[in-house]
């Protein structure tokens, strides 16, 4: 049975180009559309759609404050859609529970294919998260049985983090709860186009105790910095300084975690922690490995905590997680490791 889709945009060209580009993906069906968040509010019981596009900037009723009121009386996964500028507004929505943002590209000629295949795969990932939900969890008894080290034997020096779908929101839960004097630097790769990383590391840097940058070439490494890579940006470590480049991306992906996992892990070995955390896809995996094969310590957020499980499944298929946590747990295991 097909996706039920309403589109909501106060463009009519953009409500037409979003209908037309979807209109062949047998899985989608486009059941209506429009032009404002009021509008929207009127059909969603009337048309009972799966999943709604949002636009973020609209007349009459704008796209947070719609979001707001869809989360409140229904469970129905949201998609924004927003431009760069509105880019501190598109963290706002996904900490109010969006489940993920497409970019709106300059020009929608020239990146057509790309925007519907990213709308496509987010709107079904988007229902899949809601079935799964139903099922039972096949990794529960994983965390019963975890690999265990004596805590008093890891050294941590430094922590990565990687994450992508749902990422923005449990990045901003996990570093408020840090404490200010972790003693050590954090470097964060999370998928995101550039502009959107310079609004997410200001609102992490508001809620954390630690001070948070958005990484720029060359900088210095210091202890009590969380370094987030900028969008559309590979980052790694190297001569305790930060480098940036513009590499082919690496699992359809650019940043990438799995060049941060291997050069962090390069760099700091057994005194390395790896977090994975929710995200579509299998960035991540390959750089966890290299954490695993140079002795440092791995932990990957679970399914029920997890907006799309994609990423810390992969790690954990693959046998290079130590512990598998609830986004809850992952901040005071962080401060026992580092204890």
């Amino acid at each position: 049975m097909a996706i039920k889709l309403l589109v909501v945009d106060d463009s009519a060209f953009m409500r037409k180009i979003i209908s037309d580009m979807l209109r062949d993906i047998n899985e989608i069906t486009i059941v209506g559309t429009a032009r404002n968040g009021k509008d929207a509010l009127e059909l969603i019981p009337q048309l009972r759609p799966d999943v709604v596009s949002l636009d973020v900037e609209m007349p009459i009723l704008n796209g947070l404050k719609t979001l707001e009121i869809i989360k409140e009386k229904y469970d129905i996964p949201v998609i924004m859609l927003s431009s760069n500028t509105n880019s501190e507004v598109t963290i706002e929505a996904l900490e109010k529970g969006a489940f993920d943002f497409i970019e709106k590209p300059k020009n929608i000629n020239e990146n057509l294919e790309d925007l519907r295949n990213d709308l496509a795969s987010k709107i079904l990932a988007s229902v899949l998260k809601k079935k799964q939900g139903k099922e039972i969890n096949v990794f529960q008894k994983y965390n019963q049985n975890r690999i265990s080290k004596n805590k008093s034997n890891i050294l941590i020096k430094a922590i990565a983090i990687g994450a992508s779908t749902g990422g923005p929101k449990a990045l901003v839960s996990l570093v408020r709860e840090l404490p200010g004097d972790m003693g050590v630097p954090i470097f964060i790769v999370q998928h995101m186009p550039a502009g959107f990383t310079t609004s997410l590391a200001a609102r992490m840097d508001m809620e954390s105790k630690l001070k948070v940058v958005e990484s720029k070439d060359g900088m210095d490494i210091e202890k009590n910095i969380v370094y987030l890579a900028p969008g559309d940006f590979h980052m790694t470590i190297e001569n305790k300084k930060i480098r940036l480049d513009k590499r082919e991306r690496l699992n359809g992906v650019r940043p990438s975690v799995d060049y941060l996992f291997a050069s962090a892990a390069e760099i700091y070995k057994e005194n390395l922690l790896g977090i994975i955390l929710t995200g579509m896809g299998k960035d991540g995996s390959t750089g966890m490995k290299r954490i695993k094969d140079l002795n440092g310590y791995t932990i990957a957020q679970d399914k029920e905590s997890s907006t799309i499980f994609g990423m810390p499944q992969s790690a954990i298929k693959l046998g290079v997680v130590d512990e598998i946590l609830s986004l809850d747990e992952i901040p005071n295991r962080i401060i026992e490791l580092l204890r």
